[in-house]
This record gives C-alpha cells, structure tokens and sequence, in this order.
C-alpha cells in the first residue's frame, strides 16, 4: 500500500485524505498541549495525568491503569507521579489490601490546576461545533468504526466504548444499552463511559 504522505496517491485517495486529515489535528492538538504545558511547567504526560483523575473515578486512578490509558511503562507513570507529588498536586492513597499499591489523589492545588488545564482542546471543540449535525453525527460514527478497527489490530488499547461494553446490544436492529434501557442513536454513542464495563468481566 502507498504511503499516505505520498501527494500524488493521497490526492486520488479519500482513505489517504482521511489519515492526513487526522494527521493535521493531531498537530493542532500537540501544540495547543504544548502551550499548556509550558503554561503550567508540566509535561504533556503530567497534564494528561491531572485531567484523568479529574474526570474519572479515583479506583481508576492507579500507575497500572493509567500505563495502559496512556500506553506508556509504569515506570514512566510513576516518574510523572513522583512529579506531581513533589509539586503538591497529588497525594498517594495506599490500598489496605496491598501497601505497595497506592490510588493518585488530586490535591486542591491540583485540582485547580487540572480545572484550568483541561480546557486546552477547547478551540477544537468548538470547530467541531461549527459542523452541521449530520456531518457530526457522521465523523462520530466514522472515528469510531476507526477506533474500534484498530483496537482489533492491537495498535490502541480497549477502549471504554460502547461496542466494547457488555450492556452493549441490539433491538430492532439498531444499537441499544441493555443498562440505559434505550436505542442508542449516533449521537448516544460513547467513547469513555462512566457505565462502562467490559464483556469479560
């Protein structure tokens, strides 16, 4: 197969326009994280830790799930960790049931801070918000078909999806969540669910 980033076979390529295309956000989304990290005197990793344990449930927040969010070793986890900690950002709660292991905890600091760092990809939202409904509705399904096919490749780790999810269904031919009791329409579809949990469980 081609390389996309060749001009000549991209430009009678829709696929190739498409790889570039996300290419092209991706930049946007390295320098807006750039611009907040040395906003803030913390690595892209260290933000993307903050912002994680803003949003999601402290059982989540451990140096094993978070290497396998962010796919990265566990000991460069736990250097950004020692990082954080040592700028009072978070603080480390020990598990009863095993001393070594500990949750991340974010500190008040930290939590103003991730508060305010986790507005960066704003201006992303909002040329997505420019977009009509159905074109929205359309890249959504899209990016996630994408998501999920390379998932399947080993290339990105499981994602807390809908499809990956064991309420996930169908009925009437159409998606539904076995949990919510609903069909889900493209829009309803997620992509990081709070509900999430895997068929294998």
């Amino acid at each position: 197969m081609p390389s996309p980033f060749d001009v000549n076979w991209q430009n009678q390529s829709v696929e190739g326009k498409i790889v570039i295309a996300l290419e092209r956000l991706a930049e946007a989304f390295r320098v807006l994280a750039w611009e907040v990290s040395k906003e803030s005197g913390l690595s892209p990793i260290q933000i993307q830790i903050l912002i994680f344990c803003l949003f999601h449930e402290q059982r989540m927040a451990t140096v094993s799930m978070l290497a396998e969010e962010f796919h990265l070793t566990k000991a460069t986890i736990s250097e950004s960790v020692r990082v954080l900690e040592s700028r009072q950002l978070i603080s480390k709660k020990t598990q009863k049931q095993d001393q070594r292991s500990y949750q991340i905890v974010l500190t008040a600091k930290g939590k103003k801070l991730a508060s305010k760092v986790s507005e960066f990809a704003n201006a992303i939202v909002q040329a997505a918000a420019h977009l009509s409904k159905p074109v929205k509705e359309h890249m959504l399904d899209g990016l996630i078909h994408m998501i999920y096919d390379l998932q399947q490749q080993g290339l990105i780790h499981p994602q807390r999806m809908c499809r990956n999810c064991r309420f996930y269904t169908t009925q009437k031919q159409q998606p539904y969540c076995a949990l919510l009791q609903k069909i889900l329409h493209i829009a309803d579809l997620r992509i990081d669910c709070p509900e999430f949990q895997p068929i294998h469980s």
